[in-house]
């Protein structure tokens, strides 16, 4: 049994081919023919009301806020902009994230941070009753699932094979035999699996991390069960998002006001795409670092509507 799971390598170029093979699971959407560069977010301040902003590689990498983005967001909000973190990191309460965003420096109001966690959740409880078994760190796994019978999946295969289906929320504590233990309980017994994140990596200080995306997209092809995603680029979290986004500023009735913001092209762009707001992609943090941007876009096919060096 490994420690953490192995991946032949976890560069830019790799994320991004990783994404491009999984493309037939992701949803479809239309482009805009070309990009608009902009320096910053402050550059579309006067273009756009609502703004949808990723937290990983636009927000922060890691622990580390990037520069200029508390300046630029808090720029945004004092000109009367809806600013709202719309994030696939799944598995961390909402505390911890606030908790984050504060440390940082930013300064949102609870109901302007969206994890998919929360659109994970909101869903499982609304689905018929089951035991679940968690991808999950234990330190966190079992908060804010009031209501939900789920056991955080260890090494005894047995919780396996009892649970009677499978969410992912974190994927810091998962290991290659956990996925081979998950992977032969769902061959012999198929069972629904839902996804909280989506991300196939996240950026880091130390590099790209393997996300649940990533386990989940390998379990498909080795099982054929189709998971169900709840993070970007999927609607669910989108549709949770502009709803609370809209109730805040009613105003605003122009998709075209309203802009994603992020640093992966098949998660926040293909995403915010796909929802009809328009889209701004972050190049020099995050998951293309390492990439030349344009042949990233023409290859992916996934064209944002600006492109920002930087937050």
């Amino acid at each position: 049994m490994t420690d953490h799971p192995a991946a032949p390598d976890t560069s830019a170029a790799w994320a991004f081919a990783a994404y491009q093979a999984v493309r037939h699971r992701l949803p479809q959407a239309h482009f805009p023919a070309t990009s608009r560069s902009a320096p910053d977010l402050t550059a579309l301040i006067d273009s756009h009301d609502i703004f949808l902003l990723d937290a990983f590689g636009v927000l922060n990498v890691g622990e580390t806020a990037i520069p200029g983005a508390v300046d630029h967001v808090t720029a945004l909000q004092k000109a009367g902009k809806h600013v709202m973190v719309v994030s696939n990191a799944a598995g961390y309460p909402k505390r911890i994230l606030m908790a984050r965003l504060v440390r940082l420096g930013f300064d949102f109001a609870p109901d302007q941070v969206l994890s998919s966690r929360e659109v994970l959740l909101e869903t499982l409880r609304h689905e018929p009753p089951r035991h679940w078994g968690l991808m999950a760190d234990p330190h966190y796994g079992l908060e804010e699932l009031d209501g939900l019978h789920a056991t955080i999946l260890g090494d005894d295969p047995a919780a396996y094979d009892a649970a009677e289906g499978f969410a992912f929320l974190g994927s810091g504590t998962w290991t290659d035999h956990r996925q081979h233990l998950l992977t032969d309980s769902l061959r012999r017994n198929p069972r629904p699996v839902r996804v909280g994140n989506p991300d196939i990596v996240a950026p880091r200080e130390g590099g790209l991390s393997l996300e649940p995306g990533h386990f989940a997209h390998l379990l498909a092809d080795q099982t054929g069960i189709a998971p169900r995603f709840f993070g970007k680029p999927y609607p669910a979290i989108f549709d949770m998002a502009l709803h609370r986004a809209r109730a805040a500023r009613p105003d605003v009735t122009d998709p075209a006001r309203i802009v994603m913001v992020g640093d992966t092209l098949q998660t926040d762009i293909l995403g915010g795409a796909a929802a009809g707001v328009q889209t701004a992609l972050i190049t020099g943090f995050g998951a293309l670092v390492g990439l030349d941007v344009g042949t990233a876009i023409r290859s992916a096919g996934i064209v944002p509507h600006f492109i920002l060096p930087a937050p």
